[in-house]
């Protein structure tokens, strides 16, 4: 019996990608999962495989920015399985755009999604989660440390992410909830952004550097690969740490963001 049976973890944004790979990892431990995204026929496809490996997979289609879909989300959760012991905050997006040419209304969308969804789901699993000492997991960005060129607003929606971790840490800590705050580097992808992906998810590249196309927005760093991320999630989560931050070298910029914002900045030029 494993640290993990029986027990159930829900992933949002959990049809492709690192959400994908992060319920893999889960249900490889041994707990029971449920994935939500709003793209029904990817969420389907990618719960029957998990199916055909011999995982215990709930699928449900939601779009995390709807609050009558977070609820139906918990409901279902609580309905086929009758508790929640991980919640893993994963669906979001990046963007691509110079700052300056970044409207309020992009900013206030972007923010819908990557941050005021979180808020909301995270409020709706509370009561089940504190109730068996459970999970939250929040998977937040370089770019929730230190800004980013050429993101448009997604560094601001990431800082948003970074302070509510820990204000959860600080206040529902003690009751025995525990939060994880997941800054990864560049994700590995299957394949690269197509045109129609990239203009989906608002980015406008006219007039950028060349760097801004490439994952990360050029940062030098290897791109993670999501299986082992995944697993790095699952092991903290075991050990109930605060923090995962990849790549670890990432900790010196922020580290010299306290001393020096100008030196930092000059760090962040010549590492992306």
């Amino acid at each position: 019996m494993t640290f993990w049976h029986n027990k159930v973890a829900l992933i949002t944004g959990g049809s492709s990608g690192l959400g994908r790979a992060i319920a893999e990892a889960f249900a490889a431990a041994g707990a029971r999962v449920v994935i939500a995204a709003r793209g029904e026929a990817a969420l389907s496809a990618a719960a029957e495989a998990m199916r055909r490996d011999g995982h215990d997979v709930l699928d449900v289609p939601a779009d995390m920015t709807r609050a009558e879909d977070v609820d139906r989300l918990v409901a279902r959760c609580l309905e086929a399985y009758g508790r929640l012991d991980v919640l893993v905050n994963n669906a979001g997006r990046s963007m691509r755009r110079a700052v300056a040419e970044t409207t309020p209304d992009e900013f206030r969308e972007l923010m819908e999604l990557n941050f005021f969804a979180l808020v909301g789901m995270t409020r709706a699993a509370l009561p089940h989660l504190l109730a068996h000492h459970g999970h939250v997991v929040n998977i937040g960005s370089l770019a929730g440390k230190s800004a980013a060129r050429y993101v448009g607003a997604y560094p601001a929606t990431k800082f948003a992410v970074t302070a509510y971790s820990q204000q959860l840490r600080l206040e529902l800590g003690p009751s025995g909830l525990h939060v994880l705050l997941v800054c990864p580097g560049p994700i590995a992808r299957d394949r690269p952004r197509g045109q129609a992906e990239r203009e989906a998810r608002g980015d406008d590249l006219s007039g950028l550097p060349d760097s801004a196309y490439r994952p990360g927005a050029g940062v030098r760093a290897p791109a993670l690969r999501p299986d082992w991320l995944a697993r790095q999630i699952v092991r903290a989560c075991e050990r109930r740490q605060g923090e995962l931050i990849y790549p670890r070298s990432a900790r010196l910029v922020f580290a010299l963001m306290q001393l020096s914002p100008r030196l930092a900045d000059w760090l962040v030029r010549v590492t992306t």
